[in-house]
């Protein structure tokens, strides 16, 4: 089985060819350069970082489907259906591929293809970092940065992978843990890789990212909000930190998860905005986020602003309602304003800014308000878990005297509940919350539909199952 993907870097586009046997990873772009000879270089090193992060931009991954598409689609954020159905339950069909539609299968497959193809990169430069780097990368600052970030890297991607193919709740079901659900590919070869429990996937997540944060220690006193170099575009220390956060509080390890948000909350330079104007993507809230060219054009067939709105990823003025919490056409809320939605009165709908007015070109992957959100849930007491979530509400707009409460830890996740999918609208991370803490039942912005258990576990794709990279231990 064959693979090609197109890598743009440095403006010149290369072709990495991924033989299926012994030969898979020893990388040649089209300028017939093996990979032992780009490594040779500084260069070379940084060009093939710089490759994972482009890799990422696809439309496979968080260039639309683990951002705005498939992941908002599953908890139901958009009134516009696919071509070819009007049953929006058929974006949970998982176990056989529809013609038109959905098609959710095929676009899972090509997540977890896309996703395993990036760590195989990222793998294949941390070999050639083993090899060549004490020689070749002669500042110890780049050194560490290269290795730094490819590890944060394939901690990242392995995460997600973990959020769709892991259990459900992972925190609060003991059994969950021991599933077995995806391989950890730490190798730059075509071995087969043995499905782990998703408790050794965890365990494998935390330790690149320890490692990752030893590398990119050097940046401990790194302020984002001043930077100019835009460091938020790449994995930078407080981004680890963040990952951190983000993966201690999806074990439920509480005090660990609130230890690292509170550090990136107090250290990383960033402040929560009280506007949105020209920028509804708060761009001075990321943590870290991935730069797409020309943005704008590239997502106009989603979001671009017009009288048609039929092949846009639209919601109707209801829906944007019970989202928002809103009552008539504006909200106190500057998330549901019009700063944020392009609204078509004529056809009662609107579509997001996100990714319209959007002239950084960033696509976010981790935003500021998720560690007060963490800081929330981890919290023991009540009354510092309703401070967290209030300060992100207050600064949006809504009044004080809206304060919600978290007196149990069920009117705290019924609040933040609300918050994830407000906050993160079009950015792919309200699934992943739900999932995460097991919540079922109807949505309240979609009646319609009632969401099971097994709507959030993912299969593994038929190829996987076949003739992939995962296999049982072998003696």
């Amino acid at each position: 089985m064959k693979k090609s993907i197109y890598i743009i870097v440095a403006g010149l586009v290369s072709m990495f060819s991924f033989p299926s046997c012994s030969g898979w990873l020893d990388v040649t772009p089209n300028t017939d350069l093996p990979a032992k000879e780009l490594f040779t270089t500084e260069n070379g090193f940084q060009s093939a970082l710089a490759g994972l992060y482009i890799l990422m931009t696809e439309e496979d991954t968080y260039g639309k489907n683990l951002s705005f598409g498939l992941t908002e689609q599953l908890v139901q954020m958009y009134d516009r259906l696919p071509e070819g159905t009007t049953d929006r339950n058929s974006v949970y069909i998982y176990d056989r591929e529809t013609s038109g539609a959905y098609n959710t299968k095929g676009v899972l497959a090509n997540i977890w293809r896309a996703q395993y193809n990036t760590i195989a990169n990222a793998n294949n430069l941390l070999k050639w970092w083993e090899l060549n780097g004490d020689v070749v990368l002669l500042d110890s600052t780049v050194r560490k940065m290269i290795r730094g970030e490819a590890l944060a890297l394939r901690a990242f991607l392995h995460f997600d992978l973990l959020r769709g193919w892991g259990p459900v709740n992972y925190a609060g079901n003991p059994d969950a843990r021991e599933m077995k659900c995806m391989p950890y590919r730490t190798v730059a070869d075509h071995s087969k890789q043995p499905l782990l429990p998703a408790k050794d996937v965890v365990a494998n997540i935390i330790k690149d990212l320890k490692a990752a944060k030893e590398c990119l220690g050097y940046e401990k006193e790194l302020d984002l909000g001043s930077d100019l170099t835009k460091r938020n575009l790449r994995f930078n220390y407080h981004a680890i930190n963040a990952m951190l956060a983000r993966v201690y509080s999806y074990a439920g390890e509480k005090d660990s998860a609130a230890m690292h948000a509170l550090m990136v909350i107090d250290e990383c330079g960033l402040t929560l905005q009280s506007g949105n104007d020209n920028d509804p993507i708060l761009s001075k809230e990321v943590i870290l986020g991935l730069n797409m060219y020309e943005l704008e054009d590239n997502m106009s067939e989603y979001f671009a602003v017009g009288e048609k709105m039929n092949t846009k990823y639209y919601l109707n003025i209801p829906t944007l309602n019970q989202i928002f919490e809103s009552v008539g056409s504006e909200s106190e809320d500057m998330r549901a304003k019009g700063s944020a939605f392009y609204r078509n009165n004529e056809q009662q709908c609107a579509i997001s800014l996100k990714y319209v007015e959007n002239d950084n070109g960033i696509i976010p992957l981790i935003r500021l308000p998720e560690m007060y959100y963490i800081a929330c849930e981890a919290s023991e007491y009540a009354e510092e878990a309703a401070m967290y979530v209030n300060n992100v509400r207050n600064k949006r707009g809504i009044s004080k005297a809206k304060d919600v409460s978290c007196e149990t830890e069920e009117l705290c996740i019924a609040a933040l509940n609300k918050e994830y999918r407000k906050e993160f609208y079009g950015e792919g991370q309200y699934f992943w919350f739900l999932k995460a803490h097991g919540v079922v039942g109807t949505l309240a912005h979609c009646p319609e539909v009632t969401l099971a258990q097994e709507n959030f576990i993912f299969p593994l794709p038929d190829a996987e199952v076949e003739f992939g990279w995962t296999g049982e231990n072998e003696d």
